[in-house]
């Protein structure tokens, strides 16, 4: 083992139970600006409040958060007990193409690191929330997605905020995107933190029935 993995050895050595990953992908560009940006933020808190309600998504769950206007990882991966939601404050245009490759490279890197600790870990989720298009090349983030979905290496979900390019959503993600209704950016991250820990609760490998957010009383619709 090399010197730069002697920290994550103690990480898995303290908390040996499994992973679950999850990265926020987040747009702040400008258009966020008001009350997007402030219900995001606000939503945040109440993912990481849910989490550290449940003894075991505390141990397994792990969050990175990823903002874009421009690409910036806001934090990498920990536990909810170590994660502390970062007020994010909108600026610049749209880059989800390169958003997406730098949550993507951010995933592989960190099941490497579970592997190599010999940690087991559930497939990673990366969950994208945007209010606009991509103001860059996305072809290939959407060649990775697809790449990454069929081999079951990561589940890829998209959020579109009202003003989202929806069909170029659809052309990235192999699910279909759901477009949050209105600002409910509080109820998806209640759903978020619910769906992880029901994941957490799970074995890696088990399939996980999550609850279907596209209902009169949820908070998407397609």
């Amino acid at each position: 083992m090399s010197f730069d993995q002697i920290p994550f050895a103690a990480e898995f050595a303290e908390n040996p139970e499994s992973r679950c990953p999850v990265v926020l992908l987040l747009d702040t560009s400008y258009s966020m600006n008001g009350d997007p940006i402030r219900e995001l933020n606000e939503g945040l808190k109440i993912f990481k409040d849910e989490l550290m309600a449940d003894s075991m998504a505390v141990k397994r769950v792990e969050v990175a958060v990823v903002s874009f206007g421009p690409v910036k990882v806001v934090s990498d991966f920990q536990t909810p007990d170590m994660y502390y939601p970062t007020e994010l404050a909108p600026s610049g245009d749209t880059p989800m193409g390169k958003a997406i490759e730098q949550a993507i490279a951010m995933v592989y890197t960190r099941k490497s690191i579970y592997k190599q600790n010999g940690v087991s870990y559930y497939r990673p989720w990366i969950f994208l929330i945007t209010d606009g298009g991509p103001t860059d090349n996305w072809r290939g983030a959407a060649s990775l997605v697809k790449e990454g979905e069929n081999s079951k290496s990561f589940m890829f979900f998209a959020v579109g905020v009202d003003g989202a390019d929806m069909d170029t959503l659809g052309k990235i993600s192999t699910r279909e995107p759901i477009k949050l209704k209105g600002l409910r950016f509080r109820d998806l991250f209640s759903w978020l933190s619910a769906s992880l820990s029901s994941v957490s609760h799970s074995t890696p490998g088990d399939a996980v029935p999550l609850e279907n957010p596209v209902t009169p009383e949820g908070w998407g619709a397609v």
